[in-house]
């Protein structure tokens, strides 16, 4: 059989940076070598691309680009010439031969759909959601406005643009009156709970608001109201048959799933499957797939929610790249339902190539 030519992205600008690495390192350890034929590429945190041919080890422990062997990576998007490129001196570039391409880039520049668009403009297919999709599910406030739009219940909230802000007070005063006190500050455009920030007074808004925008970069966070209960989460997959997969709980001591509690499971635990009654399971199974088509995702994503102290389930966010080590939330989600990971990423680059 025909190897696929697979390439695999990692790294990015982005605060999330070190997270891609862990997954990159984990997919690669899992995949089926013996239906890839598989090209890394390396984005480093200052936005140069190369081609990376080194060991799992040292790109999962970030020494990856001190490989003297590195190789400059272009693209271009004509009819003519489009893909990826390996640049050199005075001579021509020479085209990289790529059937799909799997990003595993967390947050901006990577999940956030402008990878997306430029691969399509390279008319390559690649796995995960259009660039659409990712450009809305990774903006908190536009995810808020299309799934309240599709009914799905999501927690009141206020969108603040940084240009806006001339009065931190009475901001302030205003979300305290609305949302009431504790509320949480996210970045609007960050993930791995970067710039989110649990409110209990003036003082701890005005630390928080700066950190927000300072992670979002766009000038923009959401302040929410704080929903009492805990998280859980679902993992879904498709095009247009979708397949959803097992709920899972977040248990944690702090008042947030903090960066140290996701990948450090510090004062953290998750469960696979949740301990919730079967009812509330297949609720969630199903608030999780409507939220997934309101925001017309395809490939793969997480759906995060709450269960609330009534036991009703409320809406969080969706994450069209999730963590993708060996022991994530969604490839363990879809290991629980059935799914063990290596299929797990034939399946994915299957429905890129659809």
């Amino acid at each position: 059989m025909k190897k696929i030519k697979l390439a695999v992205i990692f790294g990015g600008k982005s605060s999330e940076y070190p997270v891609s690495l862990h997954s990159t390192a984990s997919l690669l350890r899992q995949i089926n070598r013996e239906r890839y034929d598989i090209t890394m590429i390396g984005i480093s945190q200052t936005g140069d691309w190369y081609l990376y041919q080194g060991s799992i080890d040292d790109l999962e422990h970030d020494h990856w680009l001190t490989h003297a062997d590195n190789r400059p990576i272009g693209f271009a998007c004509t009819k003519k010439h489009h893909g990826f490129f390996l640049l050199q001196e005075d001579v021509p570039s020479i085209p990289l031969e790529i059937d799909c391409v799997f990003p595993v880039l967390h947050g901006k520049n990577g999940e956030d759909g402008t990878l997306q668009g430029m691969l399509e403009l390279m008319q390559l297919p690649y796995v995960g959601c259009g660039h659409m999709s990712s450009a809305i599910c990774m903006d908190k406030e536009m995810t808020h406005i299309v799934c309240e739009r599709a009914g799905v219940p999501c927690a009141p909230y206020m969108a603040v643009y940084e240009h806006q802000v001339t009065d931190e007070k009475a901001l302030y005063e205003q979300a305290a009156e609305q949302l009431k006190v504790p509320f949480f500050i996210k970045a609007c455009n960050a993930g791995s709970s970067f710039g989110v920030h649990k409110v209990h007074d003036f003082q701890e808004f005005q630390t928080a608001l700066t950190d927000a925008f300072y992670h979002d970069g766009k000038g923009k966070v959401i302040l929410e109201a704080t929903i009492e209960g805990f998280e859980i989460g679902c993992a879904v997959m498709g095009n247009h048959e979708l397949f959803v997969g097992s709920v899972d709980e977040i248990e944690t001591s702090q008042e947030l799933f903090d960066y140290e509690g996701k990948y450090e499971m510090l004062n953290s635990a998750i469960h696979c499957p949740a301990r919730i009654s079967k009812e509330l399971f297949a609720q969630a199974q199903d608030l999780a797939l409507r939220a997934y088509q309101a925001m017309n995702c395809k490939g793969m994503t997480r759906v995060d929610m709450f269960v609330t102290k009534d036991q009703t389930i409320i809406f969080n966010e969706l994450n069209t790249i999730p963590g993708f080590t060996a022991t994530s939330r969604y490839p363990s989600m879809m290991k629980e339902a059935g799914i063990e990971f290596p299929d797990l990423i034939d399946r994915l680059i299957d429905l890129a190539m659809e």
